[in-house]
């Protein structure tokens, strides 16, 4: 029998396989942020989010020290989380723009956000060490979303680990170079990956990543979903769905 996302996000929070990102995160939530020293911080791992019926899988790198890791949410209380919240508003994959604390009343719609990493890294830069432990949770999701079709990646980290955890399952392909906007069709009984440049403010700020650029990768992952043209993740017959971790 397969975990529910339930079951994988309650081990997620309960995780202290990594001492340095504890140690990390559990200091940024004593010190906090100045303009957040009024907040009760999560400190803890933060768990995959969105509709367990999902056909589109959003996979990102880590969560922020002052955004997921205060909040508890993926995507939430920070500038990467409003760019991409507000993004799959517009493509009508989520009912609200914002995305400011787990009461704020967001739902997804047909879409689940995940990270290859669950705790805040220092600097963003979480060792190799510390994706293979994280890993194993994606690995779980990944067969706790049977319906996933498209999968779209933030950064170059997210793509790799994405791609790790596929090998996992049996994925025996090439390994997709990493570009922005890029389409990669694995093969019958694998997703459509698209892969986009990292909604960080670096990024963003900067303009190597627009709101015109964002919207475009959502708008080819919808293409796919409405065209029916993408295969389910792990059909009935796929025999990677029985296997254990």
């Amino acid at each position: 029998m397969e975990d529910s996302l339930d079951q994988i996000g309650r081990e997620v929070i309960e995780c202290r396989r990594c001492p340095r990102l504890v140690a990390y995160r559990e200091a940024i939530a004593r010190i906090k942020r100045r303009r957040f020293q009024d907040w009760d911080y999560w400190g803890r791992p933060v768990p995959g989010f969105g509709d367990p019926q999902a056909r589109l899988l959003v996979v990102g790198l880590a969560p922020a020290a002052h955004g997921a890791n205060r909040t508890g949410r993926m995507f939430t209380g920070d500038g990467s989380g409003d760019f991409l919240i507000a993004a799959l508003y517009r493509a009508g994959f989520a009912n609200q723009p914002t995305s400011t604390h787990r009461e704020d009343g967001l739902a997804l719609r047909d879409a689940y956000l995940t990270a290859v990493v669950r705790c805040a890294p220092p600097d963003n830069r979480p060792s190799r060490e510390e994706q293979a432990n994280c890993l194993p949770y994606l690995v779980r999701e990944l067969r706790a979303l049977p319906r996933v079709q498209v999968v779209v990646t933030l950064g170059q980290i997210a793509t790799g680990g994405f791609l790790a955890a596929l090998r996992v399952l049996g994925y025996d392909g090439p390994r997709p170079a990493f570009r922005h906007g890029a389409v990669y069709r694995l093969g019958s009984g694998w997703p459509t990956l698209i892969t986009s440049y990292h909604p960080s403010r670096q990024n963003t700020q900067t303009g190597r990543l627009t709101s015109e650029m964002f919207d475009e990768i959502w708008a080819l992952a919808k293409g796919f979903l409405q065209g029916g043209s993408a295969p389910p993740f792990l059909p009935p017959r796929c025999p990677l769905g029985g296997e254990g971790d």
